[in-house]
């Protein structure tokens, strides 16, 4: 697998591009749609741990297992939210998304399909992932059915296996796609985004 690197992808309605400190106002903002940082089960961060986040991951990326982007809607330059590259292991040419999140009013929208059609490109046929994972909160029942959606299989739970923000501990539902999967789950992101509504 190529190394993960800063890079920009875009489509004709989102932009990820590579987090940065200029981003924290817009992430306020874009979290503050929601208030999502009251959710027990993401990591949105609260108003006064946003600067935090972004250094976070970006001393993250520096350690090598992290690529943070925002996610800007095209039309009008806003921050609508985040997602990740992460848990990065060359060795055998893994990765994972997450650290994602949208504004409330971008939820159950084209967002998290344009996002993810993105990432997923960039992954298998750029960088050559042989696996792309996921792994989600088990009361985030929202998160596991928009993963699903994506055509990733459940790989199953890890118990016992994270703190949450409130101080308990979360089972962890872990997810995948192959590289053998890939070109089946491209078609059907792109219908997905196409199809009549």
């Amino acid at each position: 697998m190529k190394p993960v690197e800063p890079v920009s992808l875009a489509d004709e309605r989102v932009r990820l591009e590579p987090l940065g400190m200029h981003h924290v106002e817009g992430l306020l903002q874009a979290a503050a749609d929601g208030e999502l940082w009251n959710l027990r089960f993401t990591s949105v961060p609260e108003p006064e741990n946003t600067a935090a986040y972004v250094e976070t991951a970006l001393k993250h990326h520096g350690e090598g297992h992290r690529l943070a982007f925002a996610v800007i809607e095209v039309a009008s330059g806003r921050v609508i939210g985040s997602s990740s590259y992460h848990d990065i292991v060359p060795a055998v040419s893994r990765l994972e998304i997450g650290y994602t999140w949208y504004a409330a009013s971008m939820q159950r929208t084209h967002v998290n399909t344009s996002a993810k059609l993105l990432l997923l490109t960039h992954a298998f046929e750029t960088l050559g992932a042989q696996l792309v994972g996921w792994r989600t909160d088990n009361y985030n029942f929202a998160s596991q059915r928009a993963i699903e959606r994506l055509g990733a299989k459940r790989d199953g739970v890890i118990r016992h296996h994270h703190p949450r923000r409130d101080g308990t501990v979360r089972d962890t539902v872990m997810y995948s796609m192959t590289a053998g999967e890939w070109p089946e789950a491209k078609a059907h992101l792109r219908w997905l985004l196409t199809r009549p509504r």
